[in-house]
C-alpha cells in the first residue's frame, strides 16, 4: 500500500520538444573575382646549356685559370686553359716553308708553259712556211719540235697528204705542249700546302681553350702540367645567363594561357610572364621569367604538357616576399641567394582575363566536381561546377549557378540529397 501511494504521488518529468534532425553544415561565402587567371605548377630549375669542355689537339697543360674550379663563374672568351704550343709552333714554320716552296715551283711552271706556248706558235708559223722537211730551221732545243712527231705536224714525213698536214693537234696534246697537267700540278701542291699551313695554325690556336658563354664550372678535372688528349672532358659548365624550368601542366591548365601555341608556332604575340618563387632559409624569394616553350608532345607517364618558363639573370638577388618563421629577423641584402640549379621551385603564370570566376575552400570541392551550397539558410543544394584551377587551398571555378557572397558547405557529411534541410553555423 505505500508503494502504490508513493507512486501514485511521484511528479511528472518536464517535456520538452524534441531535438531537430536536420544536420549542423559549416559554411563560407564564395569569393567571387575577375581578371586574370593565376595558372600554378612546380619544377626543377636547370641551366639553360651545360656542355663538357675539352679540348680537341693533344699537349701539356702549361696554365690554368684561376676561375676553373668548381662553382666558379667564368665570362665568355676567358682563357681557361693553355697547352705547351713549341711543337705546334714548329709545324706552322714547316708549313709555311712549304708554302714558299710551292709558290716558287709554281712561278716556275707558269714561265715553262709561257716559253712552250712561245715555241710552239714559232714552230707553226716556220711549218706553215715551207714545204721541205718538217726539221728545216728547228733549233734542236725547240721543245715543240720534241714533242711533236714529224707525222703530226703539217707536210709531215712519209709523204702525208694535205688533208693530212692541215690538221690540228688533238686538246691533250696541246695540253702537253703547251705544259697545262705541269702548271695544274703545281697549283694543286701550292694549295695542298696552303691547306696544311691553315690546319697548323688552326692546331696553334686550339692550344688556348676559351670558355663559349658565361657559365659556372661545375667541375673540372685537370691542373697545371697534366697532359690532355683530345675529346678528354676536363671540365663541366653551364651557362649562367639564362636559367630554364620544366614546369608540367594538365591539359586543362594549358588550355588557360591563351598564347602558349602561339609561342610554340613561332608567332609574335603577348609574351606570358610567370613568377618563379622558392624557399630559403626561413625566407621566400621569387624571380621574374617568362613562358619559352612548350614541348610539343604529351609525358607519356603523366599525360601533362611541359611548358619551359625562362628566367634570366638568375644570380640577381631574388624578390624576398614571405617569412616562414616570424622570429627569423632580417637577413642583410649581401645575404639575399641567387636562383640556385636543381632547386624545386613554384611557378605561377598568368593565365586567360575572365570576367567572373569563383574562389571556394579545396575542402569545399566535392566529388564529381560538385559543390554544395545552403540556400535560405536551411536548404542543401548539389550544383555542378567546371574546375578552372587547383592550388594546395583554394580551387577556382566557374558556374553561373552561384550568387555572389552565397555560402558553400565546407564540412562532410554521412548522406547527401538536393534540397534536404539542414542547420548552418
Amino acid at each position: 500500500a505505500l508503494s502504490a501511494l508513493l507512486i501514485s504521488l511521484r511528479p511528472e518529468p518536464p517535456r520538452q520538444p524534441a531535438p531537430p534532425s536536420a544536420p549542423l553544415v559549416q559554411t563560407v561565402p564564395v569569393d567571387e573575382r575577375d581578371g586574370a587567371l593565376r595558372v600554378a605548377g612546380n619544377g626543377t630549375v636547370r641551366p639553360r646549356a651545360e656542355i663538357a669542355l675539352a679540348p680537341q689537339i693533344a699537349g701539356r697543360v702549361t696554365y690554368v685559370a684561376p676561375e676553373l674550379i668548381s662553382g666558379g663563374r667564368v665570362r665568355q672568351g676567358q682563357t681557361l686553359v693553355r697547352l705547351e704550343q713549341a711543337d705546334y709552333q714548329n709545324r706552322l714554320q714547316q708549313a709555311r716553308a712549304d708554302v714558299q716552296q710551292q709558290r716558287v715551283n709554281l712561278l716556275q711552271a707558269e714561265e715553262e708553259a709561257r716559253i712552250a706556248r712561245d715555241e710552239y706558235e714559232r714552230f707553226q708559223a716556220r711549218e706553215n712556211g715551207r714545204n721541205a722537211s718538217p726539221y728545216t730551221g728547228v733549233d734542236a732545243d725547240d721543245y715543240a719540235a720534241r714533242v711533236l712527231p714529224p707525222s703530226a705536224t703539217p707536210g709531215g714525213s712519209n709523204g702525208a697528204a694535205a688533208s693530212t698536214s692541215d690538221a690540228e693537234p688533238d686538246s691533250t696534246r696541246l695540253a702537253l705542249v703547251y705544259r697545262l697537267p705541269q702548271r695544274d700540278a703545281a697549283q694543286a701542291q701550292l694549295g695542298r700546302a696552303e691547306a696544311v699551313l691553315n690546319d697548323a695554325q688552326l692546331a696553334l690556336s686550339r692550344t688556348s681553350i676559351q670558355a663559349p658563354f658565361d657559365a659556372v664550372v661545375r667541375s673540372e678535372t685537370i691542373d697545371r702540367g697534366s697532359y690532355v688528349a683530345p675529346g678528354q672532358a676536363i671540365a663541366q659548365l653551364y651557362a649562367s645567363d639564362l636559367y630554364e624550368v620544366v614546369v608540367p601542366l594538365a591539359q586543362s591548365e594549358a588550355a588557360l594561357l591563351p598564347q602558349l601555341w602561339a609561342l610554340q608556332a613561332g608567332q609574335s604575340g603577348r609574351r606570358i610572364p610567370a613568377t618563379v618563387s622558392a624557399a630559403y632559409g626561413p625566407y621566400r624569394y621569387e624571380w621574374a621569367g617568362y613562358v619559352d616553350r612548350a614541348e610539343s608532345a604529351l609525358d607519356e607517364t603523366t599525360r601533362t604538357i611541359n611548358v619551359v618558363v625562362r628566367v634570366p639573370n638568375p644570380f640577381t638577388s631574388g624578390r624576398r616576399v614571405v617569412e616562414s618563421s616570424p622570429e627569423a629577423g632580417e637577413v642583410p641584402v649581401d645575404s639575399a641567394p641567387p636562383l640556385l640549379v636543381g632547386t624545386f621551385v613554384d611557378v605561377t603564370f598568368e593565365g586567360a582575363e575572365l570576367d567572373r570566376y569563383l574562389v571556394i575552400p579545396r575542402r569545399a570541392l566535392r566529388e564529381n566536381n560538385r559543390v554544395w551550397t545552403v540556400e535560405q539558410d536551411s536548404l542543401l543544394r548539389i550544383i555542378p561546377v567546371r574546375v578552372l584551377q587547383n592550388t594546395d587551398s583554394d580551387v577556382f571555378i566557374a558556374t553561373d549557378q552561384i550568387a555572389p557572397g552565397q555560402r558553400i558547405v565546407t564540412n562532410d557529411l554521412r548522406a547527401v540529397t538536393d534540397g534536404m534541410k539542414v542547420r548552418a553555423e
